[in-house]
């Protein structure tokens, strides 16, 4: 069985901690997109959409 999943690279950069969580950037480098996030679960979920081919929605909420 394949995996339909793309393969991405991405950096990360936290740059504050709070209530709990992380805030900072993701950088999409195949993408060339750079996108903040405020918490970790935002984060996963930018990363899922850019993984699995959603492009247009990651570019979207920049």
């Amino acid at each position: 069985m394949t995996s339909s999943l793309k393969k991405c690279s991405f950096v990360v950069q936290i740059l504050d901690s709070q209530n709990q969580t992380w805030q900072g950037t993701v950088t999409w480098v195949n993408g060339k997109h750079t996108q903040p996030f405020r918490s970790l679960l935002e984060l996963i979920k930018l990363m899922d959409s850019a993984i699995n081919g959603e492009q247009e929605e990651f570019e979207e909420e920049e």
